[in-house]
Order: C-alpha cells, then sequence, then structure tokens
C-alpha cells in the first residue's frame, strides 16, 4: 500500500472514537494495518478507504468540452473517446472499459517519459500518480508493459520507455493531444 496523506476532519470526535471502539471490542485479534485504515473510513461514515479517499480527493478538473477540442486530422471514435478521457490538465481520469480507448490512452501517458533515462518503480510510480486521478499505478504500469511501450528487468528494479512506432490513428491523435495541450495553456 502506498503511503498517502489523508486528511479529513471528525464533525464528532466522540461518536467517531465510540464506533471505531465498538469495533475494535467486536474483534477477537488485533486488526491488520489495511484493517485498521477501514476501520476508520468506518467510523467515519464510510465504507472503506477507497470510498473515504475518493470523498475527500479534490474535484477533477472538468473534460474539455468537445467543442473546445481541436482537431487536426479526422480522428477515429476511440482516439476521440480516449482524448475525453483526460481532464484540462492532462490526467486521465478513469480507466477506460474499451480495449481500443486502453491502447490509445497508454500513448498518450507513454509519451510523458524520457527514452534516454532508466526509471525506477518508485519513479514511474510518481510520475503516473501525476498523470492520472483515480489512485492505480500499478494497473498503468502493467498496462505500459502489456502494450509493449515499457520495459522492465525480471525483478522489476528498472523501467525503460521503448522506442515505439505510432501508426496512423495514434499520430493523429497525438497531433491532436499536443493542440490541445497548446490550446489549454
Amino acid at each position: 500500500m502506498s503511503q498517502a496523506s489523508l486528511s479529513f476532519v471528525v464533525q464528532d470526535a466522540s461518536a467517531f472514537a465510540r464506533a471505531l471502539g465498538r469495533a475494535l471490542r467486536e474483534r477477537e485479534q488485533p486488526p491488520s494495518h489495511l484493517e485498521l485504515l477501514n476501520l476508520i473510513a468506518r467510523a467515519q461514515g464510510f465504507r472503506n478507504l477507497q470510498a473515504l479517499k475518493a470523498a475527500l480527493a479534490p474535484a477533477p478538473h472538468a473534460p474539455l468540452a468537445v467543442e473546445d477540442r481541436p482537431e487536426p486530422l479526422p480522428l477515429s471514435e476511440a482516439a476521440r473517446k480516449a482524448l475525453m478521457q483526460f481532464d484540462s490538465r492532462g490526467r486521465l481520469l478513469r480507466w477506460p472499459t474499451k480495449f481500443s480507448v486502453q491502447r490509445l490512452a497508454m500513448w498518450l501517458l507513454w509519451q510523458h517519459f524520457d527514452a534516454r533515462r532508466v526509471y525506477s518503480e518508485r519513479e514511474v510510480n510518481e510520475a503516473l500518480n501525476r498523470l492520472h486521478q483515480f489512485g492505480d499505478p500499478a494497473t498503468l504500469r502493467r498496462e505500459l508493459i502489456n502494450h509493449k511501450l515499457f520495459s522492465r528487468t525480471p525483478d522489476c528494479r528498472e523501467y525503460r520507455k521503448l522506442p515505439a512506432r505510432p501508426d496512423e490513428e495514434i499520430r493523429a491523435l497525438l497531433r491532436a493531444w499536443r493542440l490541445q495541450r497548446r490550446a489549454v495553456a
């Protein structure tokens, strides 16, 4: 589990302490750290830690309106959907459900990495955390490898951006992405 700071306000400290104490008394043995985090989230009125984190996360910037997105070349439907998965700051809002959109989204993330550099797993995670909103850098890291855009050593200590040749659909998407980024900046 990653070390992320989590700030929340307890409206009623007494009710919070009672709920947490009750949950701890019902257990036969001390909870693990993850179970304790979930108990804290439940005492705050949330289903689990992920629900608490989601409630506390800053509101993502709204995706750009379709009419605000410049399209230099005709884009495929999947490429248009891939662009719509990113907010105005260029962060992936959600993991796309369609494989064709996932593949294109990976290219948009791939372009943020330096091909001359060797990354540690931590560095890849930190970069991916800046590039997405849903808190799952492991999935994105794995998908970059599955799509043959990244390689890693067997011990997962070193990650490298692979030289990849985008097809015509991806080149059009990357051009549209760059124009869109310039329009926002």
